[in-house]
């Protein structure tokens, strides 16, 4: 005689389920695990958490699965809600219970509070502050790519993680030179003062993204070192742009943001400032840098390659139409 089918129980957040979530999903994602202390802070306390929106699958009285859909009730930027997108930063379901529907009741799940939330559009990945990779790996996680498209999910874009190794690091004679003849003429590069932040931050935010402005505001109020900081100035001591590492949870490998002026660009600046970078990164023992966006194709993407950078991931960010009738 067959085994019955344990019940699968949907149900939202309650307390206690951090720790359980996190360990399966690293059971469900081993390659991109989760710990209970990085779930807490990427998620629970996320600004624009809601229990109502965190769903967890069980089977038996164990956690098999979950999903997560948030929307803004905190402005990312200025007053703007984005009254009309929601997101689901991550969902998974472990391998034992894989073929029982269980993905597809999660993210039907979100979507549907979502919906009912009024918003028009779902966004996977791609959330802001708090994502946890910038969208799917569609190779990595080819069924969890087919489950997405059948339910309406569209490529939206492709970024690439970069990385490269430090070990053994050395600037380039050729940049050495460059690096020289800038400073020559007047250029500085070195980590910002306290008061530089002010220009830092206005820079970073009005003239790349808003995001980054946040991003270096608050790793700076959580205590990073300002070395790990290097911005490039003009004769006069106008920034013209920086490099910075250790931003994001405080991973000293995680290089960016990395951002020069689009009038100064051309001069060698934004490539020479990348050395230095690389090399104030081996001084403080990173033997890597990576991280997790480029836009491939851009003007940032062929710089990096040229320096050594190489594509370890491509994700795709997804995004699909919601309706009314998705409310339940």
């Amino acid at each position: 005689m067959s085994q019955p089918v344990d019940e699968v129980i949907v149900r939202t957040f309650e307390v206690g389920d951090g720790p359980r979530i996190a360990a399966a999903w690293t059971q469900a994602a081993p390659q991109d695990g989760m710990t209970t202390l990085r779930f807490r802070d990427l998620v629970l306390l996320d600004r624009n958490f809601d229990s109502t929106g965190l769903f967890v699958a069980e089977v038996g009285g164990e956690i098999v699965g979950s999903s997560y859909a948030v929307r803004r009730r905190v402005a990312h930027d200025g007053d703007d809600l984005e009254p009309q997108t929601g997101w689901i930063p991550y969902f998974f379901a472990v391998p034992s219970v894989r073929g029982r529907g269980i993905g597809r009741t999660l993210v039907s799940s979100a979507m549907s509070w979502l919906a009912g939330h009024g918003r028009t559009e779902v966004v996977f990945s791609g959330y802001t502050p708090n994502y946890v990779l910038p969208g799917l790996d569609e190779e990595r996680y080819p069924a969890a790519s087919r489950l997405m498209r059948s339910l309406g999910f569209e490529t939206v874009e492709q970024p690439s993680a970069m990385d490269r190794s430090l070990i053994g690091y050395q600037m380039p004679d050729d940049i050495r030179e460059l690096v020289t003849s800038l400073q020559a003429r007047g250029y500085e590069f070195g980590s910002p003062t306290s008061d530089e932040l002010i220009p830092l931050i206005a820079m970073a935010g009005e003239r790349f993204n808003s995001d980054w402005a946040r991003a270096i505001r608050e790793c700076i109020v959580a205590g990073m070192p300002l070395e790990r900081i290097l911005v490039a100035r003009d004769p006069s001591g106008e920034l013209l742009g920086w490099a910075m590492h250790g931003t994001y949870e405080n991973v000293i490998e995680r290089f960016g943001p990395f951002g020069i002026l689009p009038e100064s660009r051309g001069t060698g600046l934004g490539k020479a400032l990348l050395h230095v970078t690389l090399e104030r990164m081996c001084a403080l023992g990173a033997h890597s840098a990576w991280f997790l966006w480029a836009d491939e194709g851009s003007t940032a993407s062929h710089l990096y390659r040229k320096t050594g950078f190489g594509i370890s991931r491509t994700f795709t960010v997804l995004r699909a139409p919601l309706t009314p009738a998705l409310v339940n």
